[in-house]
């Protein structure tokens, strides 16, 4: 593993990368110092202040051989799953060495942390020898942790990458939501006539603080750009409902930016969020999301004209994905039969992100 610029680097801690073998160093450090159980194993760690890409990590020892410590070994390591390819996306364990610095110690780095994503830590004490090898302790517990969602600040990295490639826009006058026939039957819920929010699937961003949380109901908008019209194929069904845009996007909606990414493809996707002023899905979006000016916005606006009229605009060169926060009648819209085909390639459910696009990522993981 390549050893970061300094720039990169947490200012409370030096680290460098272990290999990641059987440590074959700290073998040949054991057996270079008789004393080393003199050394202090950490005990009752805390991890605290987790962030998408770094945490503070304290621990309790023994004052017995405290002045002896050097250096302090950290072993990190996503936690296993069994299903995961254990060659794919860096999926390897990650050993630091750390100068004894005051605790809690920041851990940061975005070359080996990612976000929302489950760790295992445990720590030895060391101590470095005139010979350059190290006599170490026994390892502590090993603690289980999780990292964070992106921030807002790491959101707003992402939106201004997506503003970067969303293109022209283009008029439009309708949202539409694709589903099987059955999803628009008047019992397919106890209040007949009404689409109903549900939890967003874990699609796009690893990190985006919508997925799995944020409750919604999935819209599109994108026209073809020879006909104005909606395109008549779908990934998700053959029947679809459609409203004016103004019953779902108007002056007392707020519009916020949710995610960008892609699926190993050319196509980019970017997530907005349309949550009605003060309503549940305002509240929640509210501190997690980069607001959106309604009027003016590089992916989905609506502005109102001299005649008190709206018109609504979206990007050009992304596909759009809106979520609306709140129930929808289906009376206030129509459902009709679409005469394209299911493109089930272009289905976005529980899509992974290519961590490896230089577009849609940022240097906090993807």
């Amino acid at each position: 593993m390549t050893e970061p610029p300094s720039s990169m680097r947490s200012p409370h801690v030096e680290m460098k990368s272990l290999q990641l073998d059987d440590r074959p160093e700290l073998e040949s450090a054991h057996s270079g110092i008789a004393d080393v159980d003199k050394l202090p194993i950490p005990q009752h760690i805390l991890i605290s202040n987790i962030t998408c890409d770094s945490f503070k990590i304290s621990w309790n020892m023994d004052s017995r051989g405290q002045d002896r410590i050097t250096h302090y070994f950290i072993d990190l390591n996503k936690k296993e799953d069994k299903s995961s390819n254990k060659f794919k996306h860096m999926d390897v364990p990650t050993k630091l060495v750390a100068k004894v610095v005051p605790l809690p110690m920041t851990v940061r780095g975005h070359w080996f942390l990612s976000p929302r994503t489950e760790y295992t830590v445990a720590v030895q004490t060391a101590t470095k020898q005139h010979d350059g090898e190290y006599a170490v302790s026994a390892w502590s517990e090993i603690i289980e942790f999780c990292t964070a969602d992106y921030s807002t600040i790491q959101l707003r990295q992402l939106l201004q990458k997506a503003e970067a490639i969303a293109g022209r826009v283009l008029p439009f006058t309708v949202f539409y939501r694709n589903q099987q026939r059955e999803y628009f039957q008047p019992n397919r819920d106890a209040q007949c006539f009404r689409m109903l929010p549900s939890v967003k699937d874990n699609s796009g961003s690893h990190g985006s603080p919508i997925s799995g949380k944020l409750e919604g109901i999935f819209f599109s908008c994108n026209t073809e750009f020879n006909t104005g019209r909606p395109p008549q194929d779908s990934p998700y069904g053959p029947y679809r409902f459609q409203i004016q845009a103004d019953l779902l996007f108007n002056q007392n909606t707020n519009i916020y930016f949710g995610d960008f990414y892609c699926m190993y493809t050319s196509y980019h996707y970017v997530i907005v969020v349309l949550a009605p002023n003060n309503s549940k899905g305002d509240i929640f979006c509210r501190g997690k999301l980069p607001a959106l000016d309604r009027s003016n916005n590089c992916f989905l606006s609506c502005t109102e004209e001299e005649d008190g009229s709206l018109s609504f605009h979206h990007a050009q060169d992304v596909i759009l994905e809106v979520i609306y926060t709140e129930p929808v009648d289906l009376s206030l819209g129509m459902v009709s039969q679409i005469s394209g085909h299911q493109l089930m390639s272009l289905s976005t459910l529980n899509a992974k992100k290519d961590p490896s696009c230089k577009i849609c990522n940022i240097s906090v993981g993807r």
